[in-house]
C-alpha cells in the first residue's frame, strides 16, 4: 500500500509524512525540490518531483496509490477537480483532505469522488505565530489589529489525524474540526512566548488597513488580504471553542501552545 502526500515539506505535510512512516507506512512524498526535502523529511520516503497545481503532469506520481492527503492551497482551486480525477482514475481508494479554510471545489470534489474521504478542518495553526518572529526579534514587539482568542491546533496533531484518517477504517464521509485544548488570546499567547525567550514582549495595536497592507506588501492579493484579516476580526465560533476531537482520535490530549513554544523558541531569539 503506497500514501501519496502533497505538500509534503509543508507545515502539516512533513507531519503527516512522519506519522506514516512511524506507522511502517510506504510514503511518495510530491515536491518540487526532492534534494531539499530530503533533508527535512524522514528516511524511507519515496521523493517524487511535481507539484499538485498541475495534476496533468503526476501520472507517474499516482501509479499504484492507494491513498491521497491533499493539502489546499492558492492556485489549487480551479484543478483541485482535476487533481481529484486523476487520483480516483489511478486507483486511488481513500482520500484525505485538508481544507483551505472553506468547502471549495477541491473540497467538494473530494466528497464527490465516490471513493473514502476524510475532511480535516483545523482552524488556527499554532504554526502562524512564527508571523511574529522578525519584530520580536528586532523590536521586542507583536502588531495585530485585534486580541481575540483562538483556538490553535499543534501542526503536529493535524498531522496525527491525517494519518489515522488515511490508514484506519470507520472515519468515511466524516469532517473532523480540529483545534487545541485551549483557546488563547494573542496576549496570552505573548505570554508564553516571552517566558520562553525570557523578554518582554508588547503587543501593539495596529488598524484594520494596516494589517491588510501588511499582507499585500507580501504579495498576498488584495482580497486574500481582506479574507484574513476580517477572519481575525469576526473569529467564527469553531475557531474560538476547544474541541476534544485530536484526543477523541488519537487517544492522547492535544498538544499546547507551552509545547509549541518549547519546540519553536530558538526562532525568536535574535
Amino acid at each position: 500500500m503506497t500514501t501519496l502526500v502533497t505538500g509534503a515539506t509543508g507545515n502539516t505535510g512533513r507531519h503527516v509524512v512522519a506519522e506514516l512512516i512511524g506507522r511502517g507506512e510506504h510514503v511518495r512524498a510530491l515536491t518540487r525540490n526532492p534534494a531539499a526535502a530530503a533533508e527535512k523529511l524522514p528516511s524511507g520516503v519515496e521523493l517524487v518531483h511535481g507539484t499538485h497545481t498541475a495534476p496533468e503532469t503526476l501520472d507517474a506520481a499516482l501509479d499504484g496509490v492507494d491513498r491521497l492527503h491533499i493539502t489546499v492551497t492558492a492556485g489549487l482551486a480551479d484543478v483541485g477537480p482535476e487533481l481529484v480525477r486523476r487520483a480516483v482514475d489511478a486507483g486511488v481508494r481513500r482520500i484525505t483532505v485538508l481544507w483551505g479554510g472553506a468547502a471549495g471545489p477541491v473540497e467538494q470534489a473530494v466528497a464527490d469522488s465516490g471513493v473514502e474521504w476524510v475532511r480535516l478542518e483545523p482552524q488556527e495553526f499554532m504554526s502562524n505565530t512564527l508571523t511574529w518572529a522578525d519584530t520580536i526579534r528586532a523590536e521586542g514587539v507583536v502588531r495585530e489589529p485585534y486580541d481575540f482568542p483562538s483556538a490553535l491546533v499543534h501542526e503536529a496533531d493535524i498531522g496525527a489525524v491525517a494519518a489515522l484518517a488515511l490508514l484506519d477504517d470507520g472515519h468515511s464521509g466524516q469532517v473532523y474540526n480540529l483545534t487545541g485544548s485551549e483557546s488563547l488570546t494573542p496576549t496570552e499567547r505573548i505570554k508564553t512566548l516571552s517566558r520562553a525567550i525570557g523578554r518582554d514582549i508588547t503587543l501593539v495595536p495596529i488598524t484594520y488597513e494596516e494589517a491588510v497592507e501588511r499582507l499585500t506588501s507580501s504579495g498576498v492579493s488584495r482580497a486574500d488580504a481582506e479574507y484574513v484579516v476580517g477572519w481575525y476580526a469576526e473569529p467564527p465560533a469553531d475557531a474560538v471553542t476547544a474541541v476534544d476531537t485530536v484526543e477523541r482520535l488519537t487517544g492522547r490530549p492535544a498538544r499546547t501552545f507551552d509545547q509549541w513554544v518549547a519546540e519553536h523558541a530558538d526562532r525568536f531569539v535574535g
